[in-house]
């Protein structure tokens, strides 16, 4: 469903035609002219079928994800298909402890969360998985662009020169107490030929590239992967939870062009900017949808649980006509665990709607200090928990000044719950697209072998390569 900006809109029409029916449409006649008869026209591809780059296949894994966030931990284990779609072959979620704000507080409740989401994960499929991709979402993420650059010496470039340079640009974005976890090229430059998207192949003499870095806290991920390895798993890959989201619930032409999926959380919304088919940007608001339901619980004196219920059942965004007539039951909390009070919907409302706003004026804010240039501009995707809120949709639209649609998980079969909760499992789903493969369209590289290229190193290489 999309969400256009709200406004005026004059559009102008032309007046149709009528005609007798039946009755023949006269041809037009120019002077001197015979008159044509209308033919069909077919559109013209503006590249052959044959000359068309051939879709990417999936990796047929099985693969295992983990998405661990503050209100629910996800384990899914799937496997590509033939027609580039990704089964689910087995499932488990649990109720997160141990989670705040993403970020593991305890670890022995989050391990024991993880242990039973996996443990149900691995009964359905079958099948006991020992590494797993696993999304960030802990260690307050931050994104930046570095440029680096890596000496060619007239020859041609390879693989293994990509795959340096990125390694030095990784070596470059470390700073104190932080890790980088992704270094995305989002171009190279070969000599003075700007924008180049694979370098591969070419001959030059420096090769430069422009690399987006998503580093985290390294006690924080060093905690995960304490927990991780209590449940006897390995981190096989680490993902942003941005990045994840947007795999999942994003087209190729919105990557291409230019869009933001938002994914509104629990206790966090993650915001990732697309353009030109690679991620651009990503932040992280410590806001989310538990805040909504605490706010809910305090101005209405009521338990956390019936909050939530509230929330999901009578909540939206926006009042509605007939909402101050509309009685809801709400049990307080207190000595009787049976006192009941009714209340109007518009009063849940009324809480609900400063605290959207506000998030959602973070994200325009945070939109804006992105310096992506238009990519930003674009289309708006809401997803996860928070954007099933009613009348989210409209109410984004119009503080966004952009296109706002709903993003549900594509090309993905077997998914748990029903469709309309799918924008719940954004993430997860995502996480197993990249481990299927979409971390190649990303154009980031395995560099784990690369070894750190210091001054000795780099002229090593240099004499080998000639040699």
């Amino acid at each position: 469903m999309t969400y256009p900006v709200p406004g005026p809109v004059k559009t102008v029409l032309p007046t149709p035609r009528t005609s007798t029916p039946g009755a023949p449409v006269p041809a037009l006649r120019a002077e001197g002219r015979p008159a044509r008869t209308s033919r069909s026209r077919q559109a013209t591809a503006l590249v052959p079928a044959e000359e068309r780059a051939p879709a990417r296949r999936l990796r047929t894994g099985p693969f295992s994800v983990l998405d661990i966030g503050s209100t629910k931990i996800v384990c899914l284990i799937g496997r590509g298909e033939p027609d580039n779609t990704i089964r689910i072959l087995g499932h488990g979620w649990r109720r997160s402890h141990g989670v705040r704000s993403g970020g593991i507080v305890d670890l022995r409740e989050a391990e024991s969360a993880i242990r039973a989401a996996v443990a149900q994960a691995e009964d359905m499929a079958t099948e006991r998985r020992d590494s797993i991709f696993v999304n960030l979402s802990c260690g307050h993420p931050e994104s930046r662009h570095i440029n680096a650059r890596w000496p060619i010496g007239g020859r041609e470039i390879t693989k293994g020169d990509v795959s340096r340079i990125i390694a030095e640009g990784r070596l470059r974005a470390v700073s104190e107490g932080r890790s980088a976890i992704h270094t995305l090229p989002l171009d190279y430059a070969v000599d003075d030929t700007q924008e180049v998207l694979d370098p591969r192949g070419h001959l030059c003499d420096l090769l430069s590239a422009r690399l987006h870095v998503i580093d985290a806290n390294t006690t924080a991920l060093r905690n995960l992967e304490a927990v991780l390895s209590r449940v006897e798993l390995n981190i096989e890959g680490m993902v942003s939870s941005p990045l994840a989201s947007g795999l999942a619930v994003m087209n190729e032409d919105e990557r291409n062009l230019g869009a933001t999926v938002v994914d509104m959380g629990g206790g966090t919304t993650s915001i990732g900017v697309f353009g030109e088919g690679r991620l651009l940007h990503t932040s992280t608001i410590p806001v989310g949808g538990l805040h909504i339901t605490r706010d809910i619980a305090h101005g209405l004196s009521t338990s956390i649980d019936n909050a939530e219920r509230l929330k999901t059942m009578h909540g939206s965004a926006e009042l509605l006509a007939g909402d101050d007539h509309d009685p809801i039951l709400v049990q307080l909390i207190g000595d009787n665990d049976h006192h009941y009070v009714r209340i109007p919907r518009a009063r849940i409302v009324s809480i609900i709607h400063p605290r959207v706003e506000e998030t959602l004026e973070m994200v325009r804010d945070r939109l804006e200090m992105a310096g992506v240039g238009p990519a930003s501009d674009g289309r708006v995707i809401l997803t996860g928990g928070g954007s099933l809120l009613e009348g989210i949709g409209p109410m984004a639209a119009r503080i966004l000044n952009r296109q706002v649609r709903l993003g549900r998980p594509r090309r993905i079969v077997g998914l748990p719950e029903n469709a309309a909760t799918w924008p719940m499992f954004s993430t997860s789903a995502g996480l197993l697209a990249w481990a299927a493969g979409a971390a190649d369209e990303m154009g980031e590289p395995d560099i784990r072998d690369v070894r750190p290229a210091g001054l000795v190193r780099r002229f090593m290489d240099f004499i080998r390569e000639r040699v």
